[in-house]
């Protein structure tokens, strides 16, 4: 299983000399199968340039999932250019939202005023899956969904293949359950000894005492669930938009003092856009 970030960064894409090392693109990943299948998650700014690299290798055929219907994982949309191709082949799966996710989200998003080229201009063949299953097959890959804990609800999701998992849950909030969302236990037993596990960290525990059910965790948190799950790599993701370089690699710092003081052999980092990693 191969994984590229277009964008991990949260709420608002970001730009300047101190966002350089991680990058300012909010959420996209791309997932390639073992039978070279293109899964991409999310829709974010980073799926600008996943758009050019697939045109120009050619590929035109690609499954997309979304975790939830918040702006900074929608707003790219537009700016994915293969969907102004009608060789393009588009499968989106339901879930989170099952039925009509396409006609009502992304148009929304391309709607006027909102954007200049309505949802009719898109020359793909997008196809939805109207089903929310409890598990997907695509390619090679299993694909289990599970609630996140956010306003408005959403799904994070566990990648499966040749006995290796990747856990992404960006946008989940561990210390507040959301409506639909569930309890620290629960995310817990769904990460337990995956190979990776992304989560969102945006907040240090200081801002977590004034942003509280905004639907994001403290880092220290996350880090939590990571070591009492028992995951070999865990990223810090959907890195707040006004962290730069520097602090957030104190954060990554402080992360694995933490690990060594618990005795975790976990891993920590935080997700670069354009990082790429192997399982």
């Amino acid at each position: 299983m191969y994984i590229k970030c277009w964008g991990s960064r949260g709420s608002v894409p970001v730009s300047g000399k101190g966002y350089i090392k991680y990058g300012g693109d909010t959420t996209c990943l791309e997932i390639r199968t073992k039978d070279d299948q293109i899964i991409i998650v999310d829709a974010g700014t980073g799926i600008r340039r996943l758009g050019n690299q697939l045109i120009s290798e050619g590929r035109f055929t690609y499954e997309m999932i979304f975790t939830h219907a918040h702006w900074d994982h929608l707003m790219g949309f537009p700016f994915f250019k293969p969907i102004y191709f009608n060789r393009t082949n588009l499968k989106i799966q339901g879930c989170p939202f099952a039925q009509k996710f396409v006609e009502t989200m992304l148009n929304k998003v391309m709607s006027p005023p909102n954007f200049p080229v309505s949802y009719t201009k898109i020359r793909a063949h997008i196809k939805q899956i109207p089903e929310c299953p409890e598990r997907l097959e695509i390619g090679t890959t299993s694909v289990i969904p599970i609630r996140l804990s956010h306003p408005n609800q959403g799904n994070g999701y566990k990648f499966i293949e040749d006995g290796r998992t990747f856990v992404f849950l960006t946008d989940n909030e561990l210390d507040f359950i959301h409506p639909g969302g569930l309890s620290f236990e629960a995310y817990q037993k769904f990460s337990e000894g995956a190979d990776l596990l992304i989560h969102d960290g945006e907040f240090t525990e200081e801002e977590y005492r004034s942003t509280r059910q905004w639907g994001h965790s403290a880092y220290t948190t996350a880090l939590e669930l990571a070591i009492r799950a028992g995951v070999k790599q865990f990223g810090l993701f959907h890195l707040n938009q006004d962290r730069t370089d520097k602090e957030v690699d104190q954060i990554v710092d402080i992360c694995r003092e933490i690990a060594i003081k618990r005795g975790s052999s976990v891993k920590c980092f935080a997700v670069q856009s354009d990082m790429t990693l192997n399982l």
